[in-house]
């Protein structure tokens, strides 16, 4: 139910639960991507703000880490009530500040929120260790702990859901955490925290600064963070894990892809069509798990292309986040529309077929057409290179192993989607698949009870499910000698 709070949106740095100016005054100003006009500015951290933040959490962790976990678990089911009192407040916020379409912002994302504090909520009592009594004179047994102050680092595409992906283990965990939120898209953040503030978390337990890289390195190459996680491309992922490693901070990568799906001849034609078409077109393409590769058997590639693009012509409604039924909003800044549109105009210069779409549309905002290319071959940049956009490639497989090879040729391996009604080879094509996640008759699918991540350049650790707590904890071994003799 509404809380009946009137709100304002903040634009301060979030520390010890007060928004505060940063150390120089500095900002800097957010976009509405679908006109290009100014939303706000908010205070972009300085690397003695970012300092600041982490003793604040240092001081809040030698009294959060000895809460019992039954009261750290009651603060998250509070919290998560109140971000779901507040879900179309946030989701708007969410939806102007990222371009995403509003009932996605709250359908989705927000939701998605809701049900991992809850989640982890649930685990923040049930996180122990295990007795070992190796024989009679001796008992042994483990203590799960925190590891202390964690640096968080989400990126631009899912601004407040992959942020509470990380806040909330970390927390059930009995963890401070330091937020950096994208650049791009800080107020969905900063809003959580006035309802952080709200469901009485105590005062610096949860940080949230808003800045450019400058503050993601200041945080990742802190001598003060425990763990570091970060969500973002693999250029920044391989900086973060070098500045981390320099005080052998523990750090968690999810990285890019170039997620492939494979549609076999047997599939339901008409539902392998509209998964691909979400796990490619939604959220305007910018999903690292986007199915950005589709190999259709040959013996209804023709068939899938046609129905593919009739999908995408009915579907795939561009407008502005808030127009009811868009499907599409805009890209999130000129700079990625720009990238996007250079990439089609290299798949057509290396010779691909473009078979649908293509152009950026005229007008205010960033918005891209939904593009489909045909004839592809493996070595152009549009099959091997993550565009973050609603641009996928479409070509043929003559068998299995064709598209198990063509699959697992990727530097990534984030996801993959199998389609088949023969789930005897569904199974089969999954276990060979060299990917974090593969969907068998779905794409994009996910669950908070179930580990995210991927394989080689798209990153190591997890998110989500129970492994999660894993990352941000650590076992101590105790040893009872209950003998009388040495």
């Amino acid at each position: 139910m509404p809380t009946g709070i009137t709100y304002e949106q903040p634009v301060g740095l979030f520390i010890n639960n007060e928004f505060v100016a940063s150390s120089d005054g500095a900002k800097l100003t957010t976009l509405n991507p679908a006109t290009d006009e100014e939303i706000t500015s908010v205070y972009s951290a300085t690397a003695a703000d970012v300092d600041t933040a982490i003793t604040t959490a240092r001081i809040a962790f030698k009294s959060w880490r000895e809460l019992s976990g039954t009261d750290r678990g009651i603060m998250l089911l509070k919290l998560s009530d109140i971000v779901a009192a507040n879900s179309e407040i946030l989701g708007n916020i969410e939806a102007w500040d990222n371009g995403k379409p509003v009932s996605a912002a709250i359908a989705e994302d927000v939701t998605e929120c809701i049900n991992v504090l809850r989640y982890y909520g649930g685990w923040a009592d049930k996180i122990h260790g295990e007795t070992i009594q190796p024989f009679r004179e001796k008992l042994a047994f483990t203590i799960v702990e925190p590891l202390g102050v964690c640096g968080l680092i989400v990126p631009w595409n899912y601004p407040i859901m992959l942020s509470v992906w990380k806040i909330a283990p970390a927390l059930a965990a009995g963890n401070t955490v330091v937020l950096k939120s994208s650049e791009l898209t800080p107020l969905s953040a900063l809003f959580f925290g006035t309802l952080v503030k709200e469901a009485g978390i105590p005062p610096g337990v949860i940080n949230i600064i808003s800045g450019d890289g400058m503050v993601g390195a200041a945080l990742s190459s802190s001598a003060n963070i425990n763990k570091v996680s970060f969500t973002g491309s693999v250029d920044v992922g391989k900086k973060i894990m070098k500045a981390a490693s320099a005080n052998l901070v523990p750090v968690t990568l999810e990285l890019g892809g170039k997620s492939a799906a494979i549609v076999f001849p047997d599939a339901d034609l008409d539902q392998a069509v509209k998964w691909c078409h979400i796990g490619i077109m939604s959220n305007m393409g910018q999903i690292c798990t986007a199915t950005s590769r589709i190999y259709v058997h040959e013996a209804v590639q023709e068939q899938f292309v046609k129905l593919f693009i009739e999908h995408t012509q009915s579907t795939s409604k561009i407008g502005t986040q808030f127009d009811e039924d868009t499907f599409q909003g805009p890209q999130i800044s000129q700079r990625q529309l720009d990238k996007i549109a250079s990439y089609v105009q290299s798949g057509v210069s290396e010779g691909a077929t473009l078979a649908y779409g293509g152009s950026t549309v005229d007008g205010a905002g960033y918005f891209m057409q939904p593009t489909v290319f045909t004839n592809v071959k493996d070595s152009m940049r549009i099959s091997k290179e993550e565009i973050f956009g609603p641009v996928v490639i479409v070509d043929a497989f003559k068998d299995a192993d064709d598209a198990v090879t063509r699959a697992n040729q990727s530097a990534y391996g984030l996801g993959a989607a199998v389609f088949s009604e023969n789930i005897t080879l569904a199974l089969d094509v999954a276990r060979r698949l060299e990917s974090g996640m593969v969907w068998i008759n779905s794409s994009n699918d996910s669950d908070f009870r179930v580990p995210f991540g991927g394989y080689k350049q798209s990153g190591f650790g997890r998110e989500l499910g129970e492994q999660v707590l894993s990352h941000y904890t650590q076992k101590k071994s105790v040893h009872v000698n209950l003998g009388t003799r040495l």
